[in-house]
């Protein structure tokens, strides 16, 4: 009897952890595979924003909406259905209704409840109708350990810069954007010969921009040439980025020079084939 009793209450007690464990590994499995994640993506100076993403739940469409910098315009709504992967992708067209200069928050919504893992914001900054560089990630994944694969997570995008420079000026612009703003931008030119010429740090803003501005005067600028504008952050080739700008007499070259130089020739040469046709035409006939 006691041996009854006792084999009744193992039995007992290994379902009660069997269903224990059960219900740990539900959990475990369910935390793991909620929320969603987006990326908006857009070059520099383009007039278009690549919107991916990846979510889990894969019953109902993932709603946009691009809400103005002033927070007062819808400028676009969009729709679109899930892949049968989870994956998902849109672009929006920038246009008439982007009429203010700033950030713009594209919100993707799978969700009534406002709060809820299956909204997510991202901003896009657009100035004069034209987008920013931007690589912007958002992700609503309740654990860490479930890490979603493809394009849509946006990780180390770099860092780049541009130089702007009017032609015959003595001003030099640079403007860059970088994915990581704890760290200064330290920027180096180089003259033709390779010596170096200047060399400076800048702190970039929050969202990653940072611009400065060079003067080619002065000895050091003396050489004529490509001089070398070196952005660099961190060791890691990607914060990395160079640009060149040609310098003569101190002041920028003209970007036309070529087809400056392919004028002029075609004007000496129509001024050679007058000439010749007006010596032709007083030789007397006999």
């Amino acid at each position: 009897m006691n041996l009854k009793r006792s084999t009744t209450s193992v039995v007992f007690a290994v379902m009660a952890l069997s269903l224990i464990s059960m219900t740990a590994i539900q959990q475990d499995a369910f935390a793991q595979t909620q929320g969603m994640s987006i990326t908006a993506k857009a070059d520099r100076n383009s007039d278009t924003i690549t919107v991916t993403g990846k979510t889990v739940s894969k019953l109902t469409d993932v709603t946009f909406r691009v809400i103005s910098p002033s927070g007062n315009n819808v400028v676009v709504i969009d729709q679109v259905s899930p892949m049968s992967d989870g994956t998902f992708e849109t672009k929006f067209k920038i246009g008439p209704t982007w009429k203010e200069n700033g950030f713009y928050t594209i919100s993707a919504k799978q969700s009534l409840q406002q709060n809820s893992i299956y909204t997510l914001d991202v901003e896009v900054e657009v100035v004069n109708g034209m987008a920013k560089k931007t690589s912007a990630t958002e992700s609503s994944y309740s654990s860490d350990i479930f890490v979603p694969s493809g394009p849509n997570i946006a990780k180390d995008a770099g860092l780049e810069i541009h130089a702007d420079a009017v032609i015959g000026s003595s001003t030099i612009e640079i403007s860059g954007q970088t994915d990581r703003v704890s760290q200064d931008v330290t920027l180096t030119v180089t003259a033709p010969n390779g010596n170096k010429v200047s060399i400076g740090q800048i702190t970039p803003m929050l969202n990653g921009e940072f611009s400065t501005t060079f003067n080619t005067g002065g000895p050091l600028w003396k050489q004529d040439g490509f001089y070398t504008v070196t952005a660099k952050q961190f060791d890691d080739p990607k914060y990395t980025a160079s640009t060149e700008v040609e310098i003569e007499d101190g002041v920028v070259v003209p970007e036309f020079g070529t087809i400056a130089a392919m004028i002029l020739a075609v004007a000496i040469i129509s001024i050679i084939a007058v000439s010749a046709r007006s010596r032709l035409s007083i030789i007397p006939r006999y």
